[in-house]
């Protein structure tokens, strides 16, 4: 009718909540960043000695690809972070289970890991290389120390936040000790354990990229060492790029797994 008011648009959803998820929201950062990126490039803003063009750096990346070295490395890295991810993970699973359920093993364990947590891993790996060598249970010792950190002191603080109650009701209807893990533990610290593997998978990539230029022959890291040496920029940039996609990739898993897994929670993530 003309001229009657316009009704206000209604939106789903809280009225203080963030609003619905963008689709693709995640690749506008990204973008954003690559087209200043090749703004500055094609105006002659950045020094290709210094930051290579992102044209030169896809043309690099697809004569890595050709050549088969980009894969030979990709494929070395990614085998050393899931051995790392896998050992340490149980490691951190394990103590913060035996940890979190018993006075004896907090006392035990927490210290020492609160210990390490202060401790960087790239410290360690002097001594590391002097007790394993510089092969490859080094690098993935390496790994697997700055993995199990995140999830030991999650998956700790996610035992210890479970609401007492439970715990009476388990003893109301009598549940016995392997039904009450089973049943109430590991639900509980299921969120806990979650938030500490996004930790975890970013702290593989970020130590292997350092532990791979110490003494390597193969991997991300020592394909970028290598080009540090002869000069090559835009070599560089491609194990930058290839590291970040895998960060985002690993963390993009564990995410997903955690909407799946957690999906009966209601949060402001949506």
């Amino acid at each position: 009718m003309a001229g009657a008011a316009r009704r206000p648009r209604t939106r789903t959803g809280p009225r203080l909540a963030p609003g619905r998820p963008l689709r693709f929201g995640t690749a506008l950062g990204p973008l954003l960043l690559l087209a200043v990126w090749s703004a500055g490039s094609a105006a002659g803003l950045i020094e290709p000695r210094l930051l290579s063009a992102p044209w030169t750096v896809v043309t690099t990346a697809g004569d890595l690809v050709a050549d088969g070295r980009l894969q030979g490395h990709l494929a070395s890295s990614t085998q050393r972070v899931v051995l790392g991810l896998v050992f340490g993970t149980l490691a951190g699973l394990v103590l913060a289970v035996a940890s979190g359920l018993s006075r004896i093993g907090e006392a035990l364990i927490d210290g020492p890991v609160q210990i390490k947590r202060a401790l960087p891993s790239l410290a360690l790996v002097p001594l590391l290389v002097l007790w394993f060598g510089i092969g490859e249970s080094m690098k993935v010792i390496t790994v697997a120390l700055a993995v199990f950190v995140p999830v030991y002191i999650h998956t700790h603080n996610g035992l210890r936040t479970i609401d007492s109650r439970y715990v009476e009701l388990s003893e109301t209807v009598r549940l016995k000790r392997r039904q009450f893990i089973r049943h109430v533990v590991l639900p509980g610290a299921l969120p806990g354990f979650l938030l500490g593997m996004r930790f975890a998978v970013t702290s593989a990539w970020l130590t292997l990229v350092v532990v791979e230029q110490v003494n390597a022959t193969s991997g991300l890291g020592y394909m970028m060492e290598l080009a540090r040496t002869y000069g090559q920029t835009e070599v560089i940039i491609v194990g930058l790029v290839v590291y970040g996609l895998l960060g985002l990739l690993s963390d993009g898993l564990v995410r997903y797994a955690e909407r799946r897994v957690l999906s009966w929670r209601r949060t402001l993530a949506g």
